[in-house]
């Protein structure tokens, strides 16, 4: 099946340019993103919707800034989070998820192995919000055994982007036909 099938989920040389694109400004234009890969404003909406229904493109967001909302919001304060189910069989582990996923202040949810349950990244507006959120997270209703928490002080790099291959190093064909 080749990539330009409507279904199917590999990807050549264009789409890889293409989710880069993305990655770097979701906003462009069809235009603009179909110039950044080297086809048709047609072609990257055609590809970029494929690409989509094929589950690789999750969705497209814009990335604010904490920093600069800080002020205006009162988001200022972001906790990394590790918690130790007292029971790790599948229905505690499901259900912690299931809460901690339901909280807006949780922004990433993890589970881990050879360590904590779940590592948790949650960003509140002080001290007193994050002990709120501390007290309906971390119930005894949820098996909770242990909770370590680390304040950020300071963000030194924060980047959703995935790291992609070039086409050369995944080894795909770049396409004669569009």
């Amino acid at each position: 099946m080749t990539s330009s099938s409507t279904n199917d989920s590999s990807i050549d040389a264009v789409d890889l340019a293409l989710l880069a694109a993305l990655q770097d400004d979701a906003s462009l234009s069809w235009a603009a993103l179909g110039r950044r890969a080297g086809v048709s404003a047609p072609t990257a909406l055609r590809r970029v919707r494929r690409l989509e229904n094929a589950g690789l493109i999750e969705r497209r967001v814009a990335i604010l800034r904490p920093e600069a909302l800080a002020a205006a919001l009162g988001h200022g304060l972001t906790a990394i989070v590790e918690v130790a189910l007292e029971r790790q069989d599948a229905a505690a582990l499901q259900a912690f998820e299931r809460h901690a996923c339901a909280e807006d202040a949780v922004q990433q949810c993890y589970r881990t192995s050879a360590g904590p349950d779940f590592v948790l990244v949650v960003t509140v507006a002080d001290m007193p919000a994050y002990h709120a959120l501390a007290q309906r997270l971390f119930t005894a209703a949820l098996q909770v055994r242990a909770v370590k928490a680390y304040f950020s002080v300071r963000r030194a790099k924060f980047h959703p982007r995935l790291p992609l291959p070039t086409a050369q190093q995944a080894a795909l064909p770049v396409p004669t036909r569009f």
